[in-house]
């Protein structure tokens, strides 16, 4: 989610508040009115990083359960969105099946791990308002191999992606797996050069809930990180490069491992069936974002840049549990 959702959500009432009275004093903003490029209220994004490792200011208080849905055996399903893939394509030295391997290898080998072990204390089926869990309800757990699927979308990419052409490109990614699966993650993934406006200004990735019938599915938005380097993650950690991409994809597994475990324990960040925030509005990757104890973990016989999760039973941000 965002900096502060609860904040921006706030901004948000307060700039549509304004749009409507400037709408009434020109016809000239009914562009601006209709401006589809940017997110949802609902998206919950991780902000870029903008050279400070200090902790937010919400980092103290802890996660609440807002009484709707988590993630009990998470699924991802990757879609690399565009021919590019196919084709190929290279930035800073590194080819897009580098890329490739490097993110497949996250995410093939996340469950399971001890860093993915922080969100297991977090469950539903308890207290709305609740900020611990114990033995109660029905908890997340961390499976091995939970990388189920990944495709290339040979569908043209726009060169400024919507939110609703993103939700779309996640509603192919599921049909392409068979159809709806209340435990699954849609990431989708576009090549560089092909990414949302506010991508590397605004936002390094984001996460929100679609609708398919009456299903609500969730899904992730992943741009081409290394493209807009340190701002997005490059380097963060490994301040060297190597041949596997640690450095220059640090951001890779660092942001999508938060939209990733934001996704798990709040798949549906509307507000109206969410799972887990603060009295702010901030998740459990917000908490920790671009946090000086980022570290490396194993996973696979490989290393992958991330950061901390916010824990409640620790009060602070972890790297295990």
């Amino acid at each position: 989610m965002g900096f502060f959702s609860g904040n921006r959500r706030k901004a948000r009432l307060f700039a549509a508040f304004s749009l409507s009275i400037a709408l009434l004093i020109t016809t000239n903003m009914v562009a601006l009115a209709k401006d589809d490029d940017s997110l949802s209220a609902s998206a919950s994004y991780m902000r870029v990083y903008k050279g400070a490792t200090t902790a937010i200011k919400a980092a103290g208080t802890p996660l609440i359960y807002q009484g709707g849905q988590i993630l009990t055996a998470s699924k991802v399903y990757i879609s690399w969105w565009g021919t590019q893939w196919n084709t190929g394509f290279t930035t800073g030295g590194y080819t897009s099946a580098t890329a490739q391997t490097y993110i497949r290898g996250f995410f093939g080998n996340v469950g399971g791990s001890s860093w993915n072990n922080v969100d297991n204390q977090y469950c539903m089926g308890i207290t709305k308002g609740s900020t611990s869990c114990g033995s109660s309800g029905t908890h997340i757990t961390n499976p091995a191999g939970q990388l189920k699927g990944e495709w290339v979308d040979t569908t043209s990419v726009p060169s400024r992606p919507t939110q609703a052409n993103i939700a779309s490109a996640a509603l192919r990614s599921m049909a392409h797996f068979g159809g709806y699966d209340p435990q699954a993650i849609y990431f989708v993934f576009t090549p560089s050069g092909r990414n949302m406006s506010g991508f590397g200004t605004q936002w390094c990735a984001w996460h929100d809930v679609t609708t398919s019938g009456s299903n609500q599915v969730a899904y992730a938005y992943m741009p081409y990180v290394p493209s807009v380097g340190s701002t997005c993650g490059a380097n963060f950690v490994n301040k060297t490069n190597d041949s596997f991409g640690h450095g220059y994809f640090d951001g890779f597994s660092i942001v999508g491992g938060h939209e990733f475990v934001e996704a798990v324990s709040d798949p549906h960040p509307s507000g109206t069936n969410a799972g887990w925030w603060d009295s702010s509005g901030a998740e459990n990757g917000d908490k920790c974002a671009w946090s000086a104890s980022s570290a490396n973990i194993s996973l696979g016989g490989n290393n992958y840049a991330v950061q901390p999760i916010w824990s409640n039973a620790i009060g602070g941000c972890a790297t295990s549990a």
